[in-house]
């Protein structure tokens, strides 16, 4: 395929690229920065702002199947700007789909689009969108997700939305080294009681999930206006889970916890406090992260075995030795 890959120098945006490389497609980068590394791999690198629609139609011509990767993430921050990049980068990427007919689209989504205040235990893709979010960054997310499934025929495009949970292994820039740095800096506390169980993507099993999806997504398969919930072979326990990182790591374990309902208070009297002021830079818990933390979140990934084919390979020790290798050898971006 002729793939354009937006935020293809990030985390997840990079794997993509690179197995999509790996197997002979052209491809094409999107992204704020140069990448040499990209460049040695053999992509045409176009440098934009997914906010600037000329330069992301630009970037769609001649191609038949875009990645929709680039996203602002996080917990907290300026709703304008989380709307401008999550959901009017996405428009962006949808007219320039319809501008150079291409013929598909596959929309790298999040499952907090579906995270309410209640934990989530093994739900399919019929669970709703809740009613309020509480974080700009899942509301603008499944903003996005609806333009995307929405937009499935239009122009002869077809789409779908991929919604990895917690994508991590080696060359991670928010999950692992966050963990790393809280806990060397023995400020990692607990949140809850530990008990509950959340789904991890390794981040190999993210970036082959969205290749699956692009190469069964055609006009007489199930794939075109799904989303599909993507994960490892099975859930784990989150806490349990931190814990065999940070051991992998050669950090000590978590030693600190604070209760669920006290982690969600101060979260709101945090956020109430930084709206007021307001504050720089973004509070230490709000509600959004204790709910992350503390309640179960794992899902039902028949959906995309069924339809393309889903199965990860890589287990979670296998996993944790890669991404510890990749860290103590501190080749981190």
């Amino acid at each position: 395929m002729n793939a354009l890959v937006t935020g293809g120098g990030g985390f997840l945006g990079r794997y993509i690229v690179e197995q999509l490389r790996s197997r002979g497609d052209c491809v094409r980068v999107f992204s704020r920065h140069h990448y040499d590394a990209l460049e040695k791999l053999g992509c045409e690198c176009y440098r934009g702002d997914i906010r600037d629609a000329h330069a992301v139609a630009r970037a769609c011509a001649d191609i038949d199947t875009v990645f929709h990767v680039a996203a602002l993430a996080g917990y907290w921050g300026n709703p304008q700007i989380y709307h401008s990049i999550n959901v009017g980068g996405t428009l962006n990427a949808l007219e320039g789909c319809r501008r150079h007919g291409v013929s598909r689209l596959i929309y790298t989504s999040s499952p907090s689009v579906v995270f309410g205040s209640e934990s989530l235990n093994g739900v399919n893709e019929t669970q709703p969108y809740p009613r309020r979010y509480l974080a700009h960054y899942p509301e603008t997310k499944a903003k996005a997700e609806r333009l995307v499934l929405a937009a499935n025929g239009d122009d002869g495009l077809l789409t779908c939305a991929l919604r990895p949970h917690l994508i991590w292994g080696p060359r991670d820039t928010h999950i692992v080294p966050l963990i790393a740095k809280r806990a060397a800096e023995g400020k990692l506390v607990r949140i809850g009681d530990g008990r509950n169980t959340v789904d991890i993507t390794y981040v190999e099993h993210a970036a082959h999930a969205h290749l699956l999806a692009a190469d069964a997504l055609l006009p007489d398969s199930p794939v075109g206006g799904r989303a599909y919930f993507i994960g490892d072979s099975e859930p784990v326990g989150l806490w349990g889970w931190i814990d065999a990182l940070l051991e992998a790591l050669e950090l000590p374990p978590v030693s600190k916890s604070v209760s669920y309902r006290s982690a969600y208070n101060l979260g709101a009297a945090a956020e109430w406090i930084y709206r007021l002021l307001p504050l720089p830079g973004q509070p230490r818990i709000t509600r959004f992260v204790a709910n992350s933390f503390a309640l179960s979140h794992y899902f039902d990934h028949s959906r995309a075995r069924n339809d393309f084919g889903y199965a990860p390979t890589v287990g979670v020790s296998e996993g944790l030795r890669r991404t510890a290798a990749w860290y103590l050898a501190g080749d981190i971006a």
